[in-house]
């Protein structure tokens, strides 16, 4: 039954996948800007930025989300970048006046949920269940074939079925994938 749930999410998602046309209006870009305490951008002694303190301050004041993907650190810059399904905000720090500014992209609820049918941007937890995922769907159609194999009745029309239905998608492949 665990197996239902999963199937209705990927076969969802593959559809809206295979049609992001049918949601391309859903992305929303929110620009803001802010200051930074210098202390944290030029350390004494030419140390290294307060990465951690500059990170959980764009998490608390500017309620950005997600894994930092990127932190890097030049002269006269600083560029910070979190990713989520879904979602993205780059930050462009200046080291010499302190400002932030951010680009937060919020591409809603269908693009949240193909980035996880994808594992994008998700962590190794989710990229865990889409393999545990995997290897379930994959127990439930052995188990089905291999129940074919003692139904005597059905056995040789299910067989019939099942390659009819793998030889037709190897035609369509041949004949109409570039």
């Amino acid at each position: 039954m665990v197996s239902f749930g999963i199937v209705l999410f990927f076969a969802v998602t593959g559809l809206t996948l295979n049609h992001t046309e049918w949601f391309a209006n859903s992305e929303k870009t929110i620009r803001t800007t802010g200051q930074m305490p210098h202390e944290w951008l030029r350390a004494p002694n030419n140390a290294e930025p307060a990465k951690l303190e500059i990170v959980e301050h764009l998490r608390s004041v500017n309620k950005l989300h997600g894994a930092v993907s990127d932190f890097r650190v030049e002269d006269n810059q600083i560029t910070v970048s979190f990713k989520a399904p879904g979602y993205t905000a780059d930050v462009l720090i200046d080291r010499d006046t302190n400002r932030d500014d951010i680009i937060e992209v919020r591409n809603g609820f269908i693009a949240v949920i193909n980035d996880l049918h994808k594992g994008r941007d998700a962590g190794k937890v989710w990229s865990g269940l889409i393999d545990a995922s995997a290897i379930l769907l994959t127990l439930v159609s052995l188990s089905g074939l291999l129940l074919l194999f003692f139904v005597y009745k059905r056995r040789t029309s299910g067989l019939i079925l099942g390659a009819a239905g793998v030889v037709l998608c190897y035609l369509v492949y041949l004949r109409f994938v570039p």
